[in-house]
């Protein structure tokens, strides 16, 4: 078993942690508030107010962090100039794909195997072990880090180099963004017409309008159980966190030269959406807006 710090152990690092504890793993929890450090330690976990204090006997680092300049910040400051040679480096924050790459470039020239390996799953993935890693770097890096990341996941996907799962994570997220959009555009309209919209979800779940964000996320309530909208739109996954990936989406595209016109209007939509009181939200709520222009 390994010696693992879990840099990030908020709602998504801390029941990934929990997860490797369970497999048997020496985890070391760091994170900057307490309360989250105080239930790791409860599941088993040694706890750490920084990282660079974790990094003596460290075998294993994984992170879970808000964005790129957190990511360069404890990587550049706390783990290259302390851990040991051959550490293993999993940064599984979603985050620009610059940042990843420039995290990478330096992790090889320091001498430390990384990928970036972002998650698709949320809270609920996070606890059951059955997240979707998205992995850019090296074959040989991949191969060291698979074993961790089974643990905490069910589908792996080895997207290609560095930055390639961030890559993989935001394009994902994008179409994401533009379908629920679509949906709950055609439910908005279904209702002005006088659709109901148990007649507009039994054609669309079986014709050409079928797409997750219907058949799994359908933003009106009593169509599928698993739909936030069953629950007052309480967040699976925040309209605050969908807007970061549509930003990040809108970023790669310009540094790639790439055009990507949904994406920018769905961008501006869940901007409009967070903005008037939708941050907390689940994404899937933008549908309480588009009613209302």
């Amino acid at each position: 078993m390994a010696k693992v710090t879990f840099i990030g152990v908020g709602n998504m690092g801390g029941p990934m942690a929990i997860n490797l504890i369970k497999a048997g793993h020496e985890v070391t929890a760091v994170d900057l508030v307490e309360e989250n450090l105080e239930k790791l330690k409860a599941e088993g976990a040694k706890v750490a107010h920084s990282a660079a204090e974790a990094m003596a006997e460290t075998e294993v680092v994984i992170s879970m962090l808000p964005a790129g300049q957190h990511v360069k910040a404890v990587y550049g400051k706390d783990v290259f100039p302390n851990a040991n040679s051959g550490t293993l480096l999993i940064d599984c924050s979603t985050i620009d794909v610059d940042s990843a790459r420039e995290v990478q470039t330096l992790a090889t020239e320091a001498g430390f195997p990384m990928v970036d390996a972002p998650v698709s799953g949320g809270v609920g993935g996070a606890a059951a072990g059955t997240l979707t890693f998205m992995v850019g770097g090296e074959d040989t890096a991949y191969a060291a880090a698979e074993p961790f990341l089974q643990i905490m996941g069910k589908t792996l996907v080895h997207c290609g180099g560095a930055g390639n799962g961030q890559a993989a994570k935001i394009c994902n997220n994008m179409m994401l963004g533009i379908q629920m959009i679509s949906v709950a555009e055609a439910f908005a309209l279904g209702e002005k017409l006088g659709l109901s919209h148990q007649k507009l979800f039994d054609v669309s779940s079986t014709a050409s309008g079928q797409c997750w964000s219907l058949t799994t996320y359908c933003p009106v309530p009593e169509m599928v159980p698993t739909s936030p909208a069953n629950n007052e739109y309480k967040p699976g996954f925040a309209s605050a966190l969908m807007l970061k990936d549509l930003r990040l989406a809108q970023a790669a595209a310009e540094s790639a030269g790439a055009v990507t016109p949904l994406g920018e209007h769905a961008e501006r939509l869940y901007e409009e959406f967070s903005e008037s009181g939708g941050a907390g939200v689940d994404f899937s709520g933008i549908i309480k807006m588009l009613r209302e222009i």
